[in-house]
C-alpha cells in the first residue's frame, strides 16, 4: 500500500509540474513554505476550460430533442399559414366571433374566480381545519379530470334532468347551452391555478408583518388590503394568467356543457375543431391568435416577476 501511495504521490507531482508554466510561482513549485493563494496560468486556466465545456454542451445536446420537439410544432403553425391568409381569414365572422366570445368569456372566469377563489386560498393557506386536505384534494381535482369528464358532471348538476336543472326550469333559468355555461366550465376546470397560486403566496407571507399592521391599529380588512394583498400580489397575477391562459383554451367540458353553437357559445378551441371541417384557413388562424395570445401573456407575467425578484434581491 505504501509502494501505491509513492507512486500516486509522484504521478501527481508529475502532473503539476506539466501544467505548470515557467516562472510559475504557484504553491506547488514553491513548496509547502509558498504562498496560499495564487493566480493560475494560461495552461491550467486552458485544461480547466476545457474540462468543464464537456459537461455544458452535453446538456444543450441532451436537451434539444426536447427543445425541438416544443418548437416544431409550433413553428409548423405558423409556416403552414402565409401571411396573406391569415390576414383574409382575420375578417372571417366565424373567427371574430369565436374571438370575442373567447376574451368575454375568459375575462368573466379570471374575474370570477379571483373573487371567489381568493378566500379559498387564504383558507387554505391560514386555516386549520377538519377535512382539509379533502378541501385541498377537492381543489385540485379538476385538474387531472378529463375534461369530458367534468361537462358531463356539469350537465348532470345544472342540466335540464340535472339535480339543480329542475329547480332552476321552474323559475325560467336555462343554463346549458349559453354563454353562462361557457363560463361555469371554464371556471370548473382553471380556478384551481388561481387557487393553488394564491395558496402558496398567502402562504409565504411573515405573519409577524400582518400583526405589527394590527397593532398599529389596523382592522382585518385593512391588514388584507394593505399589508397581505401587496405582498402576495405576484403569487395571484401568476395564478389568474394561469387560468386565463387554461381558460382559454378549454375544449371538452364546453363542448358537452354549452355546446358549439357559432356566436353564441363557439369559443376559439371550438371554432377550430369545426374548422377542420369546414375551412381549414379558419383552424389555422385561430390556432395561432391561440398560441401568440398564450406566449405573448405568459412573456409579460414571467418579465414582470422577473424584475419583482431582482428588485427583491436588490433591496
Amino acid at each position: 500500500m505504501a509502494q501505491a501511495l509513492g507512486e500516486r504521490s509522484s504521478q501527481k507531482a508529475a502532473v503539476q509540474e506539466a501544467t505548470r508554466a515557467p516562472g510559475d510561482t504557484s504553491t506547488a513549485a514553491l513548496g509547502s513554505e509558498g504562498p496560499s493563494v495564487t493566480a493560475a496560468s494560461p495552461q491550467v486556466e486552458r485544461k480547466i476550460a476545457a474540462t468543464t465545456w464537456r459537461p455544458r454542451h452535453l446538456a444543450w445536446m441532451l436537451s434539444l430533442p426536447f427543445l425541438a420537439f416544443l418548437v416544431l410544432p409550433l413553428a409548423a403553425l405558423v409556416l403552414r399559414l402565409p401571411p396573406e391568409r391569415l390576414i383574409s381569414s382575420l375578417s372571417s365572422r366565424q373567427v371574430v366571433q369565436a374571438v370575442a366570445l373567447s376574451m368575454a368569456t375568459t375575462l368573466v372566469t379570471t374575474a370570477v374566480t379571483i373573487c371567489f377563489g381568493t378566500p379559498v386560498g387564504y383558507l387554505l393557506a391560514r386555516r386549520r381545519f377538519p377535512f382539509r386536505r379533502v378541501v385541498d384534494t377537492l381543489v385540485d381535482l379538476p385538474t387531472v379530470l378529463p375534461p369530458a369528464v367534468a361537462g358531463v358532471a356539469l350537465l348532470m348538476a345544472f342540466g335540464r334532468r340535472g339535480i339543480l336543472g329542475g329547480a332552476l326550469g321552474a323559475w325560467g333559468i336555462q343554463i346549458p347551452f349559453s354563454w353562462v355555461a361557457v363560463v361555469m366550465a371554464q371556471t370548473f376546470v382553471a380556478s384551481a391555478f388561481y387557487v393553488k397560486a394564491a395558496a402558496l403566496g398567502f402562504a409565504g407571507i411573515d405573519p409577524a408583518l400582518e400583526q405589527s399592521a394590527a397593532l398599529d391599529g389596523a382592522g382585518s380588512w385593512q391588514v388584507f388590503r394593505h399589508v397581505t394583498l401587496p405582498l402576495a400580489w405576484s403569487a395571484l397575477l401568476s395564478g389568474a394568467v394561469m387560468t386565463w391562459a387554461r381558460a382559454l383554451g378549454e375544449f371538452g367540458a364546453t363542448m358537452i356543457f354549452a355546446g358549439n353553437y357559432p356566436g353564441r357559445t363557439q369559443t376559439m378551441p371550438l371554432a377550430i375543431y369545426l374548422g377542420f371541417e369546414l375551412d381549414l384557413n379558419v383552424a389555422l388562424t385561430l390556432a395561432v391568435i391561440l398560441v401568440g395570445c398564450s406566449f405573448l401573456v405568459l412573456m409579460v407575467v414571467k418579465g414582470i416577476l422577473h424584475r419583482e425578484v431582482h428588485e427583491g434581491v436588490g433591496g
